[in-house]
């Protein structure tokens, strides 16, 4: 997420009551999770397991629960919570509007585009030309629709993240700030979900095609022209290159890469990054050429121990 303007490390340290170390004038351009971050951003931190990550990543602007040496050309926040303060700088710079229509004045729809009955389009929406938007879809703020989509009943497009901190009190919610960004010429399926990035884009790549009943999580990048069956579940931050076909049903962990060209067999458990061109099988899912011979193996299992006997 990049703030409309440029803030200081001093009015940052201000908005959440927090101790800072660096120039009071260090430049602030921005907060996002360590996947997406860049010169300027603001990345929180609060387990010394994942101090060095965050330390040696492109933010320059660390919120973190310890004071440490602080890499050159860097500054720190240090904050008793930064889980909490880092949704602070969400409310802050992002904060939660409540429509007062089903179609926000804000909302830019291109030509040519159909907009069927009982749709909700949020604040800052924009969609492209020739869109065809079917009922009771819900297209969250700040959504990006390009050209040419169609998207079908019931789907809806910018849910927030499902990202908690478990606390002794129960489970604490990390506020959604980013958005969902759909490319051109994609079909989404009826009763899909895809939720927002929690500071960054959701994407989907052009000319990709996803059927129904699909949920693809917070921060997930897909490619262009790739088939997505049924009931497929694709956690946050999740990237699937180009030209990937996945059927039915599979499942995939958060954080890995499903390279291109890729076939994802229906079914799969994916729980590891993929190769390209590979065709995946079983769960937790392999090559399927291996796991082929695996099941050819076990179905001799009854032959070989009557041979024992």
């Amino acid at each position: 997420m990049r703030f409309p303007q440029k803030h200081t490390l001093k009015q940052i340290a201000t908005i959440i009551s927090a101790e800072f170390v660096g120039d009071e004038n260090f430049p602030v351009l921005g907060m996002n999770e360590i996947h997406v971050v860049t010169e300027g951003d603001i990345v929180f931190v609060d387990h010394p397991k994942y101090y060095d990550k965050a330390l040696n990543s492109a933010a320059t602007v660390i919120l973190i629960n310890k004071k440490v040496d602080c890499p050159q050309g860097k500054a720190l926040l240090i904050s008793d919570d930064p889980f909490r303060d880092f949704n602070k700088l969400t409310q802050y710079f992002k904060p939660f509007q409540a429509a007062s229509e089903k179609i926000a004045e804000s909302a830019q729809i291109g030509d040519n585009t159909i907009i069927q009955p009982n749709v909700f389009i949020g604040n800052n929406v924009k969609i492209g030309d020739n869109c065809l938007i079917h009922s009771n879809v819900s297209i969250y703020d700040d959504t990006i629709i390009g050209n040419n989509v169609i998207i079908h009943a019931g789907t809806v497009l910018g849910a927030d993240a499902f990202y908690y901190k478990n606390r002794p009190e129960g489970y604490d919610k990390l506020r959604s700030g980013g958005r969902v960004v759909i490319d051109h010429d994609v079909e989404i399926g009826a009763n899909c979900t895809i939720d927002k990035g929690v500071t960054g884009d959701t994407f989907i790549g052009a000319g990709t095609k996803l059927d129904n009943l699909i949920q693809v999580g917070h921060d997930t990048i897909i490619g262009k022209r790739c088939l997505i069956a049924s009931q497929v579940g694709i956690a946050g931050a999740v990237v699937i290159e180009d030209n990937v076909t996945v059927w039915g049903q599979v499942g995939m962990r958060s954080g890995i890469v499903v390279k291109s060209g890729g076939v994802l067999m229906g079914k799969a458990g994916i729980t590891k990054s993929t190769k390209a061109d590979t065709i995946y099988t079983g769960n937790p899912a392999m090559e399927a050429r291996l796991k082929l011979k695996e099941y050819a193996y076990i179905r001799k299992l009854p032959e070989i121990i009557e041979k024992l006997k």
